[in-house]
């Protein structure tokens, strides 16, 4: 029977596990909700359940496990240094020592969205590129970067925070401390945020049809759709939204010269408004060199990323510098 791979994706309210083939071919998988507040030692302990329970379906031990985790960690030695958004924060829990014996194989960690740079480097878009930047476009707007065909993460694992870029040096206040990220501009809060006050100043009437005036059902995918039903403040707000990712990836294309963009996470579902508009104004910024051969593309593997990054990370021994 052919090796089979374990792989754990740990978000602040799921936890996403998988078993998979060298290959890709995922053979099971599992979703469980995290129940944070149970601390480290108690989710740990969920996901060694879960990953024994999809052992039993592949019907296969794990040859290693991959897991993506929310924030920094020590990759060398297995143990998580901060969460922001999990209780407690899990400074310096040692992870593989708790899973390794219970599990039976080695455990390696990546941060979540390096772990969905590597799936896409390895089984998506990325296997055909030299140099290749990952953004991720969801709640946060996270990134990674591989050059040569190798993850960059630096030494705190944290190369690649493409969201993180300074686009408006007076914008908004960020998370992060800075202001105008590109994260406060084009993240899915940000063009929720832009959509609700439409709403309220009454310039969205197709978007008020779609959500019932219930200002909670903002999205960006119900702001596309208002958009298309004739929206055009929608419109506009998408395409300014779009214009600012467009600068973050001109800014990248500029200092790598990438063969590729991929864009993924739920916010880049809006589609071909949020594409083109990126794609028009990275080549509009673009000055030193012809961006011809730049391609951007969707993520081929959409929401199962992380979860084949992670197949890819216990493949890689973890060895992904």
């Amino acid at each position: 029977m052919a090796s089979v791979y374990a792989s754990i994706d740990l978000g602040g309210t799921n936890i996403a596990g998988a078993m998979a083939e060298g290959n890709g071919k995922v053979i099971c998988e599992k979703i469980i909700p995290t129940h944070s507040h149970e601390g480290p030692a108690g989710v740990l302990e969920r996901i060694a359940a879960m990953v024994l329970d999809l052992s039993a379906a592949a019907g296969s031990k794990p040859e290693a496990l991959g897991m993506g985790v929310p924030g920094l960690a020590d990759l060398r030695a297995g143990v998580t240094r901060f969460f922001p958004n999990l209780p407690t924060n899990w400074r310096n829990v040692r992870v593989r020592d708790m899973l390794s014996p219970r599990l039976g194989c080695p455990v390696y960690l990546l941060n979540d969205v390096r772990m969905a740079t590597l799936g896409e480097l390895v089984f998506g878009h990325g296997r055909g590129a030299s140099t290749m930047a990952f953004f991720a476009l969801g709640t946060g707007v996270g990134g990674g970067i591989a050059v040569d065909g190798k993850l960059r993460l630096g030494p705190l694992g944290a190369a690649g925070e493409l969201g993180h870029q300074t686009i408006s040096p007076d914008g908004p206040r960020c998370g992060c401390g800075n202001r105008g990220c590109l994260e406060v501009l084009a993240s899915g809060p940000a063009i929720t945020a832009e959509g609700i006050r439409l709403i309220k100043a009454g310039q969205a009437p197709m978007l008020h049809k779609l959500t019932g005036g219930d200002i909670t059902l903002v999205t960006p995918k119900e702001m596309a759709a208002a958009a298309e039903a004739g929206d055009e403040a929608v419109r506009q707000a998408i395409i300014r939204a779009a214009e600012f990712l467009g600068i973050g990836v001109a800014n990248v294309v500029t200092i790598l010269h990438p063969d590729l963009i991929v864009l993924g996470g739920g916010v880049a579902q809006i589609g071909a408004l949020l594409i083109d508009t990126v794609d028009a104004t990275m080549r509009s910024r673009v000055g030193m060199f012809p961006p011809d051969d730049v391609q951007i593309k969707l993520s081929l593997l959409g929401d199962k990323a992380g979860l084949l990054g992670g197949i890819a990370l216990a493949m890689r021994k973890g060895l992904v510098e």
